[in-house]
């Protein structure tokens, strides 16, 4: 099991998407609050740069679609884990010609491509949180027992469990991993009783760091060669409280990041990229 732990973390790729004007006005959302989309594409530049220049990733960036409200929201598109690449049947239909795009991307970066093609299935990306040991799936709005089965049928090499997701709308609007073995967890009940059901179904031992504000767990952890464990995570004036829990990770680079406006339209940080490890072509 050290062996499947070593490489969590290491990412050489990112496949991103542009944000197209219609995500303003006719993107999913739970609430209705006004999205400012110069402000969101500021934003989400911001995101790209980090990916790329920051952090030395190779970017794949796909283009915006206007007839697709959600595309730059692209984990909900496809799971990668290794070399294989999952591409999902989201929950709404009107997102499921995002994956067309999705997976052109992917079999150009020589992917071996698994297509969820059954019409009982859905599966969002945002529903799956790979720990480096095992995947949970949130059965939610979005993602079914069809979907998380399919996943457990293309990654045979990890056991997979299913989570109720009760409130919000992924499994990880309220968690994420914040490094090997330690789970980035909302402070809400539905969060912490998820935390349970995590805990009581995994033979392995998750140490847990507790934040106040539960779309603040969402973060992006990397393990990068000359960088060491870095974590992307939301900015101190959206989740002051927040941002002050992630100031205990004393040996990591914490690279604060604003996502005010996509959160409106229910979007976190792992939701727009797709990270991907790539082995050297020897």
């Amino acid at each position: 099991m050290a062996g499947l732990m070593s490489g969590f973390g290491h990412y050489t790729h990112a496949v991103v998407r542009g944000i197209p004007a219609s995500l303003a006005k006719e993107a999913l959302r739970s609430c209705q609050a006004e999205v400012d989309l110069a402000e969101a594409r500021r934003e989400h530049e911001e995101y790209v740069e980090v990916l790329g220049t920051r952090l030395g990733l190779e970017v794949v960036e796909l283009p915006a679609d206007e007839s697709l409200p959600d595309c730059v929201f692209v984990e909900d598109a496809a799971v990668v884990c290794g070399d294989t690449a999952l591409i999902t049947r989201p929950g709404a239909e009107s997102r499921r010609r995002e994956t067309e795009t999705m997976k052109s991307a992917l079999k150009e970066l020589n992917l071996n491509i698994v297509e969820m093609t059954d019409e009982k299935a859905t599966l969002d990306g945002g529903d799956v949180l790979f720990t480096g040991r095992e995947f949970f799936v949130g059965l939610s709005k979005r993602t079914n027992q069809r979907g998380a089965e399919i996943l457990a049928d293309a990654f045979k090499d990890y056991a997979v469990s299913t989570v109720p997701v009760l409130e919000g709308l992924h499994l990880k609007s309220f968690c994420s991993m914040g490094g090997p073995g330690l789970i980035v967890i909302g402070s809400s009940e539905p969060a912490q009783k998820a935390l349970k059901i995590m805990q009581q179904m995994s033979d392995h031992r998750y140490d847990k760091l507790t934040v106040p504000d539960d779309l603040a767990a969402n973060c992006i952890y990397m393990n990068l060669p000359n960088k060491g464990h870095v974590l992307l995570h939301p900015t101190a004036e959206q989740y002051p409280e927040s941002a002050k829990v992630f100031e205990k990770l004393k040996d990591y680079m914490l690279i604060p990041v604003c996502n005010m406006q996509k959160v409106k339209v229910d979007g976190a940080l792992t939701c727009c990229s797709v990270l991907i490890n790539k082995k050297a072509n020897i």
